[in-house]
């Protein structure tokens, strides 16, 4: 069975978003998880090598995710309209890349990134989901973060996306979707 990639319904342009569309954002992404870790799964177990992987939520399973997401991350030439774009966008002159993850990849990130909080919440009790409304300027501004860390929330997905990225530049290595959860670990704040 193919990989069907995620497709949101929403523009994914969170400063832009209206707070009651953010909101709904929120709880699409809450009700799809189950879904999207079950699409996981069954492309992982789909290739070869990787049948008898199980999602059980324990730290040992993101090694071999980690490893499988490493043959699969991908990239595709920017478009000149993308190009032109980000270009336009910058405050100051810096070298766009002209390569972009795929689709699929992102998905792909996306997904692994659920799979990575569902490994953090079955963990570690006290966290939580959240979702900070306050502040635009907030790098995570209207997305769905884990919270109860010392040094602030959790962005499980945009952690996977920049995972990908470090990934086809040949600057992360495999096994470090595991040690994302490992040095995040530590940081977990004791329930009182």
């Amino acid at each position: 069975m193919p990989y069907a990639t995620i497709q949101p319904p929403f523009t994914l342009t969170f400063r832009d978003m209206p707070k009651k569309e953010l909101k709904r954002y929120f709880e699409w992404f809450m009700e799809v998880r189950s879904q999207r870790l079950n699409e996981l799964a069954e492309a992982v177990k789909g290739t070869s090598g990787y049948e008898v992987w199980q999602p059980d939520g324990t730290p040992a399973s993101l090694d071999s995710l980690g490893r499988w997401f490493a043959e699969q991350a991908n990239v595709r030439a920017r478009t000149d309209e993308e190009l032109k774009s980000i270009d336009d966008q910058l405050v100051f002159p810096t070298e766009v890349q002209g390569e972009e993850l795929t689709t699929r990849t992102l998905s792909l990130a996306m997904d692994i990134g659920m799979y990575l909080s569902h490994v953090f919440l079955k963990n570690h009790q006290n966290l939580e989901w959240d979702q900070p409304l306050g502040n635009k300027k907030f790098i995570d501004y209207g997305q769905p973060v884990l919270i109860k860390f010392k040094p602030g929330p959790f962005n499980p997905v945009r952690m996977a996306v920049t995972f990908a990225y470090g990934l086809v530049n040949k600057q992360k290595m495999a096994e470090d979707l595991r040690n994302i959860y490992e040095i995040w670990s530590k940081l977990v704040q004791e329930t009182p």
